[in-house]
């Protein structure tokens, strides 16, 4: 990311482990998230992280070729896990701290592992919610996060509606359990309200990440719901909230951030298990695969929300291509 908005590809000295704990990673494969997009076209970057190498990916799965760290010898399979604003996933290589790290079990599918970075937050995020349960929850957003609250939410509660407007997106969310509503052609609160008999939602889950599906959220849910705010802060500094409706609802409302810094990174360890024993299910991610010299192309594919419910980045690809160069 060599300036906002900007996004190139080049070539870097290769990073060293220096202390102790440090890791080397190959990284074999990366994947682009939402916030992503936001940090590299709506200002909410880290001035201090433009121009370098994988920045701002933090989605990835890799190989140790280096290791300071008794924990992560050479050829172990990790998920990367650096912090959502500093990562480094989009690099072939990488340097991260042991303690950014999650082991692989053996004999896993490392595209499908790859998703449990996203899915670990959605997991993470329930647990900030309070570990709701009850008789409706409500997704806003139909990406790959919503896909994967839909699939917890599902066990939990009785019916789980999903708002999203691309009708194939909607598609993976019904064979998954959920009740579609597809905005603008039906209105969200009149199907929370029919489902619920005028209620309201126990729970809201916003993965979109607009203020306007913020204020909705909180329109929906019952006297005493929770808002469960994922998505990323659409602007930088103020934004509008419903806050009076909030007030007047006794609404709990959640923000979630931090996931990756959870001590033992729980979440994101038993997210690696519901992947690879097959309990949460993830290929609709795994549809549209570039190398990282088609990785520009891709993050446009994926800023375009349309059927494309998830981009991965092949960075072997690369890797090889580059030996034969060489």
């Amino acid at each position: 990311m060599p300036g906002p908005g900007l996004l190139d590809v080049g070539d870097f000295p290769d990073p060293r482990p220096v202390r102790d704990g440090d890791v080397l990673v190959q990284m074999h494969y990366a994947s682009v998230c939402g916030s992503d997009l936001h940090m590299l076209y709506d200002g909410l970057h880290r001035e201090d992280m433009v121009g370098r190498p994988g920045y701002p990916g933090h989605e990835g799965v890799g190989a140790v070729v280096e290791s300071r760290s008794a924990e992560f010898p050479v050829g172990t399979l990790v998920l990367a896990l650096p912090p959502g604003d500093a990562g480094g996933c989009f690099a072939e290589l990488q340097v991260l701290d042991d303690a950014q790290l999650v082991p692989l079990p053996t004999g896993g599918e490392l595209p499908r592992l790859l998703m449990a970075q996203q899915l670990g937050t959605a997991v993470f995020a329930l647990k900030a919610f309070g570990r709701p349960a009850g008789g409706t929850a409500v997704v806003i957003g139909g990406g790959s996060a919503g896909l994967f609250f839909v699939q917890l939410l599902a066990q939990r509660f009785e019916q789980v509606l999903v708002s999203e407007p691309h009708p194939g997106r909607l598609a993976v969310a019904e064979r998954l359990g959920a009740t579609p509503v597809r905005v603008p052609d039906a209105s969200l609160a009149d199907a929370v309200a029919a489902a619920t008999g005028g209620a309201g939602a126990d729970l809201v889950v916003e993965t979109a990440g607009l203020d306007a599906c913020r204020a909705e959220a909180v329109d929906m849910i019952r006297k005493g719901g929770t808002v469960g705010c994922f998505g990323y802060p659409e602007r930088v500094g103020l934004a509008p909230f419903p806050v009076q409706a909030a007030f007047r609802k006794a609404a709990a409302v959640h923000w979630v951030s931090g996931a990756q810094a959870e001590p033992g990174l729980s979440s994101f360890r038993e997210a690696v298990r519901l992947v690879h024993e097959g309990e949460v299910e993830v290929d609709f991610c795994l549809q549209h695969t570039v190398g990282l010299e088609d990785a520009v192309a891709g993050v446009q594919v994926a800023r375009a929300q349309g059927a494309v419910i998830k981009i991965v980045v092949d960075l072997r690809a690369s890797a090889s291509r580059s030996d034969e160069r060489n």
